[in-house]
C-alpha cells in the first residue's frame, strides 16, 4: 500500500481501540439471511487484520432480529484467539444466561435516551428498560464480565428531533451507576455535528463520567463521521464504534444508513500517526470478500479507492 505521509494535530490520542461491529450491527439488517459460515469467517478475516475487539453477535430473539438466529451456532464456531475479545450483545437476563453459557467474557446491552425509541425497539419506557437491565448488569458484573452500555439516538431521533445532552447525562449516568464498565455513544441516525459531540462530552464528564469509559459510535447519513471522531478524540475519546465497508443500519429506525465505516477512518488515523493495530489492506479485502458474499459493492470511500487503484 502506498504511503502519504502523515502529520499529527495537537490533542489526539497516541492509540485508538477499534470496535469492530460488522458483524453483528452490520449484518442484523441485511433482507437475506447470511451464512453462518460467512459470517464466522467474516470474523475470522477481522481477526486476521489486526482487530481485537470484534462484536460477533446477538443474544436478541429471532422474531425481532431474523438475521442474528444463529447466535449460538457462530460463538460455537468462531476461533476465538487468545487477546482478542468478542463482545456479545444481550437484550435481558435470559440472553445473559445464554452468552455466559457459550463462555462469552463481554457483553452489551442497548438502551435509549429517547422514550420513543425506547418504545420502537424495546417496548419500554427509558426508566423500565434501565430496571429490566439493573438485573442483567448486576450479574454480570458479579462473573466479573465487563458490560458495555450501547446509548441510542444520542444527538436526533426520528420521532423527537434534536435531543438535548441532559438527557443523554440521564440515561448515562444511570447506566454507570448500574455497573456498566464502557458507554458507547450512539448516533444512530447519523445527525450530529462536530460542535454537538464536543458539547455533549463535555456535558458528560462535567457530570462526572470518565473520558476513558466513553465510545463513540457514529453512522455517517450526512457524511459527518470522520469529523465527529476525529473531535471526540480531540476530548478524550479513544475508542470507536466502526463497521468494516461500512455496513450497517438499524431494523428500528428506517433513517439510520451505514455505520462510519472502519477502512475511512484508518486511513484518517494512520495519516495523524494515531495507531490502531489494523492492517488496513487486510481489512479491505475482507471487506470486499463480504461485500461479494451480500451481492453489492461496499460504501466504505476507502474500499473504493483501493479497488480502483
Amino acid at each position: 500500500m502506498t504511503r502519504y505521509g502523515l502529520e499529527r494535530l495537537p490533542g489526539l490520542p497516541e492509540s485508538v481501540t477499534i470496535c469492530e461491529v460488522g458483524p453483528r450491527d452490520g449484518l442484523q439488517n441485511e433482507p437475506v439471511p447470511v451464512d453462518t459460515g460467512v459470517k464466522v469467517e467474516f470474523i475470522e478475516r477481522l481477526a486476521d487484520a489486526g482487530h481485537t475487539v470484534i462484536e460477533a453477535t446477538s443474544m436478541v430473539h429471532p422474531k425481532w432480529v431474523p438475521q442474528l438466529a444463529d447466535a449460538e451456532q457462530v460463538l460455537n464456531r468462531v476461533d476465538r484467539r487468545p487477546g482478542v475479545r468478542y463482545p456479545v450483545l444481550v437484550p435481558n437476563m435470559r440472553g445473559l444466561e445464554r452468552a455466559l453459557g457459550l463462555g462469552v467474557t463481554d457483553i452489551a446491552v442497548f438502551a435509549s435516551v429517547t422514550e420513543s425509541f425506547a418504545k420502537a425497539n424495546l417496548n419500554r419506557t427509558v426508566d423500565e428498560s434501565l430496571e429490566m437491565f439493573a438485573p442483567v448488569i448486576a450479574k454480570a458484573r458479579e462473573s466479573d464480565v465487563p458490560v458495555r452500555g450501547y446509548l441510542s439516538m444520542c444527538w436526533g431521533d426520528p420521532w423527537e428531533g434534536e435531543v438535548p445532552a441532559d438527557q443523554v447525562v440521564r440515561v448515562a449516568t444511570a447506566l454507570i451507576s448500574l455497573g456498566c464498565t464502557e458507554l458507547s455513544l450512539g448516533d444512530t441516525i447519523g445527525v450530529a455535528t462536530p460542535g454537538r459531540v464536543a458539547a455533549l462530552l463535555r456535558a458528560l464528564t462535567a457530570a462526572g463520567v470518565p473520558i476513558e469509559r466513553i465510545a463513540v459510535h457514529f453512522h455517517d447519513t450526512y457524511g459527518q463521521g470522520l469529523a465527529n471522531t476525529l473531535v471526540a478524540l480531540q476530548h478524550g475519546v479513544t475508542t470507536v464504534d466502526t463497521s468494516a465497508g461500512g455496513l450497517g443500519g438499524c431494523p428500528y429506525a428506517k433513517s439510520a444508513t451505514g455505520n462510519l465505516a472502519t477502512e475511512d477512518l484508518i486511513w484518517q488515523l494512520d495519516g495523524l500517526g494515531v495507531a490502531t493495530g489494523v492492517d488496513l489492506a487486510k481489512l479491505v479485502e475482507a471487506s470486499v470478500w463480504m461485500a461479494e458474499q451480500l451481492g453489492r459493492p461496499s460504501p466504505s470511500a476507502v474500499v473504493r479507492a483501493f479497488q480502483s487503484s
